[in-house]
Formats: C-alpha cells, sequence, structure tokens
C-alpha cells in the first residue's frame, strides 16, 4: 500500500492533528448500515446512530488489532479546545475478521456534532501480542497519541475518517 493513500489525511490534519505520520499497512472498510465511508465523505448522524461494521483485511487470526474512534473537532472546528472526544474503542480484534469479533473496551456513542463540520476518525493500531487496553478514565479531553503510546500501540496501520453537522438547520445567534 502506497504512501498515497494517506495523503486525504494530510489535507484535513487528521495526521498532524490526531496521530503522527504513518504508512497504512492494513486495509479496512467502515460501513454504517449499507454505507462505506471514505475520506471526506459526509454522512447524516441518524446515518451514523448505531455502531458500523468494521473489516479488517490483512494480518491473520494471530494478529489483533485496536480500534479507536474519536471527534478531534470539539466543541466546534474553528475552536477545537476539548478535542479530542472518544466515540469508542475496541480492541483484541483478530486479523481478517471485524470488530464485532474484538473486546469493546468503551461502548460506541452517537456523533452529535454541535457547531460546524466534525471530522469523526477511525484509527486503526496493530497490537503487539493479545493485551490488556484499558478505558481512558474520561471520553472527553481524549488523546488518540497518548493512548497509544499508553497502550504500547505504536503508529496505526490505517486510518478513515467522514464528515458530520447537525441535522437541524442551526440558527443563527
Amino acid at each position: 500500500m502506497s504512501s498515497r493513500m494517506g495523503e486525504p489525511l494530510i489535507v484535513v490534519r487528521v495526521i498532524g492533528e490526531v496521530v503522527d505520520s504513518f504508512i497504512p499497512s492494513i486495509k479496512m472498510s467502515v460501513t454504517f448500515k449499507d454505507k462505506q465511508v471514505f475520506n471526506g465523505h459526509e454522512f447524516y448522524p441518524s446515518t451514523v446512530a448505531t455502531k458500523p461494521r468494521v473489516e479488517i483485511q490483512g494480518g491473520d487470526l494471530r494478529t489483533f488489532f485496536t480500534l479507536v474512534m474519536t471527534d478531534p473537532d470539539v466543541p466546534g472546528p474553528s475552536d477545537p479546545y476539548l478535542r479530542e472526544h472518544l466515540h469508542w474503542i475496541v480492541a483484541d480484534i483478530p486479523g481478517t475478521t471485524d470488530a464485532t469479533f474484538g473486546r469493546e473496551v468503551v461502548s460506541y456513542e452517537t456523533p452529535r456534532p454541535d457547531i460546524g463540520i466534525h471530522r469523526f476518525v477511525f484509527v486503526l493500531f496493530k497490537q503487539n501480542r493479545h493485551q490488556l487496553i484499558s478505558p481512558p478514565s474520561s471520553r472527553d479531553r481524549f488523546s488518540t497519541r497518548d493512548f497509544a503510546a499508553e497502550n504500547d500501540l505504536g503508529l496505526p496501520v490505517a486510518a478513515v475518517y467522514f464528515n458530520a453537522r447537525r441535522e437541524t438547520a442551526a440558527r443563527r445567534r
């Protein structure tokens, strides 16, 4: 897999603000109902209300992965001083399967962006072994980078993001 796959993540600063630069080496597909997530696609919160199917291709059944879903644009993209908000963590996902076979460390929380268009980022890490991934103390002010360091996960092996905004037309204040 080439470094070109990471380019959309650089442009929107997912690489930089959420994770360090990495070369994607595993194929991950994220699907809500029947809609696959591609970098930069926009979804309504109602479409992403229930957790997606996350399929991993690459590795084998002796390889385990951890998936993190986060929103780095809290409370709003122009001033994300609360970045990041954690939406989901699944650990011990066997290679060549999907996240339903993993262990949910932090349950899925539906994206509910208030202000502006938020990026919702799925980051996949390869575990060194079958290991205990501890839940963070809070969903607020989460750091994907720190979480990876604390759990000895290294750099990501895959990432994808989508955009979402409030469904109702927000009145200007």
